[in-house]
């Protein structure tokens, strides 16, 4: 059948090489369109040709979990066991990111842990940018070293629980592996790296040896007799200075209560002869109009004389009383 493993396979990790991805997904991806119209009937050659069409890395997505184009090939891969050679060749292929890829996942699933580390560690050099889906169907962006680095140190990727893999320190310890060195250490010079270290020791032990010297000249200063001196005349003077300050403060509201209080006593002065000058004025006038009623009252009386019907003596007494009074004469 076509879903079956190469009968000319043999078993990894002690079982069937498809086994390495969870029936569940196992089931999605033979159920999948692209396994059933383009992943039957290939062959290790043929299969190179759909592993260049590849434009996306991934496991599944969508609210389905639909297989990706990736992991149908890693499981057709897995199907098919190809040959090591054919596998070494994905992965030292450098036109076609996504072919290496696919190889050096499938050969993390199968290889040995010196194999793995052999040819997927100087993937690290690697930086080129790679499209993976997530689960929800949208594309993220990452690199070839990230996806490297993943398979490397962790457990699950791609929706595929990863084989265990020994620390590279245990394996360097019990001597399966070199220490890894690094590109990026081939490029500088132990000697200029060397002379370098030695100049910052330098430059640093001068900088200690100045900070030192200025933290004591410092504490010098603060100990010295004529700085004392100098700072208690110096707050002596800011203390007459304070003072002087003050008395003139003090002054200037002395002149402004003496002012204040001189104007009060000028206004309650001015306030006092307004009212002696207006009662003085009532009292002369009193005696005027005294005076006006007296003389009003006689010219009245004398009135009502002549209207009672008086004799000429009586007129002539009349004429002599109002003569008296500055009144003019009455008419016989």
């Amino acid at each position: 059948m076509a879903n079956r493993t190469d009968i000319d396979a043999a078993s990894v990790h002690g079982t069937n090489p498809q086994n390495l991805v969870e029936k569940i997904l196992r089931m999605k991806i033979y159920a999948a369109t692209y396994w059933k119209q383009h992943c039957f009937g290939l062959t290790a050659e043929s299969l190179v040709d759909k592993a260049i069409e590849l434009n996306y890395v991934g496991g599944t997505f969508g609210g389905q979990r639909k297989p990706t184009e990736f992991i149908c090939l890693v499981l057709k891969l897995l199907q098919l066991q190809p040959d090591k050679e054919i596998i070494v060749e994905f992965i030292r292929n450098e036109d076609y990111k996504y072919v290496r890829v696919l190889g050096a996942f499938y050969l993390r699933l199968v290889g040995r842990p010196k194999e793995v580390y052999d040819y997927l560690e100087p993937l690290y050099n690697d930086y080129r940018k790679l499209r993976q889906r997530q689960l929800d169907g949208t594309f993220s962006l990452t690199h070839m070293d990230e996806v490297i680095d993943q398979m490397l140190q962790g457990d699950y990727l791609f929706d595929i629980a990863l084989p265990r893999l020994p620390n590279r320190h245990a394996m360097e310890r019990i001597g399966q592996l070199e220490p890894r060195i690094s590109m990026l250490e081939a490029d500088f010079d132990e000697e200029a790296l060397e002379a370098e270290a030695a100049e910052a020791r330098k430059a640093a032990e001068a900088l200690e040896k100045e900070m030192l010297r200025e933290a004591g000249d410092k504490h010098k200063r603060a100990r010295s007799p004529d700085r004392g001196r100098d700072k208690k005349r110096r707050s002596r003077s800011r203390s007459r200075s304070r003072e002087r300050r003050r008395e003139a403060d003090r002054g200037r509201d002395r002149d402004e209560d003496r002012d204040r209080s001189r104007h009060k006593a000028r206004e309650r002065d001015v306030e006092f002869g307004d009212r002696k000058r207006r009662r003085s004025r009532s009292r002369d006038r009193e005696p005027d109009k005294r005076r006006d009623k007296d003389r009003e009252g006689d010219w009245r009386k004398a009135e009502a004389g002549d209207g009672q019907g008086g004799d000429l003596s009586d007129v002539a007494a009349n004429n002599a009383m109002r003569a008296k009074l500055g009144l003019p004469p009455l008419r016989t």
